[in-house]
């Protein structure tokens, strides 16, 4: 009995070490990354399964140099470009996420709104009007303390593609070789969709949000004194503790879409999702001996859906509204109220506002999710160079400045992630 208390408390424990790096993995892998994920999974089978793997790594040096950022200067990391740079290279990197993250607002807010459609004869745009409503109540009018427990808890709606996964009969020996063994084409296709998956999983927002988040946790903890935060060994190792699980939660997730969109679709000749039916097909086995399984396979998929753009979505609106309000010096805070806060809750209304907007020029929303993600994998080049600078810079970062493990994973990232962008469109006008 006393055993099992023990337990019990260790786990209680973990938990409560969890916070902005689970939500920030959690929200990686929102309906654009889902989308993505099916998408190579149908298209290519396990061709691009080793991404996952090798991605692993990449994102958490990304990550945690970011959570560093936040949780060692107290600031966010737009605040630091603007105090150590140009005003040319502050407004181009809040021009990035502003513009990446509203069109990625639009692309998520879509697929919640084809995704509820599956299961409500709705219109189109009166769902994509509730969704939003829903989430700016939400995030302007509850406090940090309770939104962020909201977030951990949505978190948990990625688990239907990790069961599915383990009811459907896989080739364990296939799919381990393609895990580990990377496969490559030349073409635009495939490292159009490299593209993307690298940006989904890399992505901006993340960057901002989680540096941010770290900062709203030091306030929380009454941490910042003088100005500075008063930061010890012991915050850092929690802090790492909380990005390494959150960033293996969201790659394993990762890897369980892409292995299931290659085993039911791909293997059934399903090689394009045009449709929120066509990308629910893929949980389908998991309740195949149901009565009524396609319904109950809509049903999962789009709690998922509409679970994760609940998430992602504040996520991506509040990393624009940060970095905003940091370059214009106004008060940014999910635990301020509205009225002392105007601008910053301002940016995160305007952004999803525009990105509902988007929803109405005709484009379909299920290519809207992946067509954000190839833009984000794009807009990560710049921003990680950024990264790696100023989480490398003794004056700004003290002891806790990146070593020589971070450093160099960094620069691994920053050139793939480029050479793939760049690779990319030299397909296009070759």
């Amino acid at each position: 009995m006393k055993q099992k208390t023990e337990v019990a408390a260790k786990v209680k424990g973990f938990w409560r070490t969890l916070g902005p790096g689970l939500v920030t993995g959690a929200a990686d892998d929102d309906p654009s990354g889902i989308a993505t994920y099916s998408q190579t999974g149908a298209q290519f089978g396990y061709g691009q399964l080793w991404t996952a793997l090798y991605m692993l790594p990449l994102m958490i040096a990304v990550q945690e140099a970011c959570a560093r950022i936040g949780l060692v200067t107290g600031k966010g990391i737009t605040t630091i470009v603007k105090e150590r740079y140009s005003k040319g290279v502050l407004y181009a990197v809040v021009g990035l996420v502003v513009v990446a993250n509203t069109i990625n607002i639009g692309a998520d807010l879509g697929a919640m709104a084809s995704a509820a459609q599956l299961l409500i004869p709705a219109p189109f745009i009166v769902l994509t009007l509730i969704f939003t409503s829903i989430i700016l109540v939400l995030e302007v009018f509850t406090n940090y303390k309770v939104y962020s427990k909201i977030l951990k808890w949505l978190a948990i709606t990625l688990l239907a593609y990790p069961i599915t996964l383990f009811i459907v009969q896989q080739p364990w020996g296939t799919i381990l070789k393609a895990t580990v063994i990377p496969h490559f084409e030349f073409s635009f296709a495939f490292l159009f969709i490299i593209t993307g998956v690298l940006g989904t999983t890399i992505s901006p927002y993340m960057f901002f949000w989680e540096s941010s988040q770290e900062v709203e946790e030091d306030k929380e903890k009454n941490l910042i004194k003088g100005g500075k935060p008063q930061i010890t060994g012991i915050s850092v190792r929690r802090m790492r503790t909380d990005n390494t699980a959150g960033m293996l939660f969201s790659e394993f997730a990762t890897w369980s879409i892409i292995v299931v969109g290659a085993t039911v679709l791909h293997n059934s000749g399903v090689k394009n999702i045009n449709t929120a039916a066509d990308a629910a097909k893929a949980i389908e086995p998991l309740v195949h001996s149901f009565p009524h399984a396609g319904f109950l396979s809509k049903l999962i998929f789009s709690i998922g859906i509409i679970g994760l753009g609940m998430l992602a979505i504040p996520v991506l609106s509040g990393s624009a509204a940060y970095s905003v309000s940091n370059a214009f010096d106004w008060k940014a805070s999910l635990n301020l109220k509205f009225g002392k806060a105007k601008g910053f809750y301002g940016v995160i209304i305007a952004a999803t506002v525009v990105g509902l907007l988007l929803n109405f020029i005709g484009v379909n929303p299920v290519k809207a999710l992946v067509y954000a993600a190839v833009l984000n994998g794009v807009a990560a080049v710049p921003l990680l160079f950024l990264v790696l600078k100023i989480s490398s810079d003794e004056k700004i970062m003290g002891e806790f400045k990146s070593k020589a493990v971070s450093k160099t994973i960094l620069w691994i990232t920053f050139v793939a992630m480029g050479a793939a962008a760049v690779a990319m469109f030299f397909t296009i006008f070759s």
